[in-house]
């Protein structure tokens, strides 16, 4: 049985296709490259909670870093 996200992924992939000119394998690579950008981000935001640069929600957010 198709589910919503089946529907939003098959618009999604042919949006990307669009955009790419029609080329499925340009669509798979652009497609590729956001995730791995993601994937990038995810890590740097993983190392920075570790460091305490970035609080995570249940901690209070001091007073003088909301200014």
């Amino acid at each position: 049985m198709p589910s919503h996200d089946d529907d939003r992924y098959e618009n999604a992939l042919d949006d990307v296709i669009a955009q790419c000119g029609g080329d499925t394998r340009g669509a798979l690579m652009a497609l590729l490259a956001a995730n791995e950008f993601l994937e990038a981000q995810l890590n740097d935001l993983h190392a920075a909670i570790e460091t305490g640069e970035v609080p995570l929600r249940f901690e209070k957010v001091p007073a003088n870093l909301l200014n």
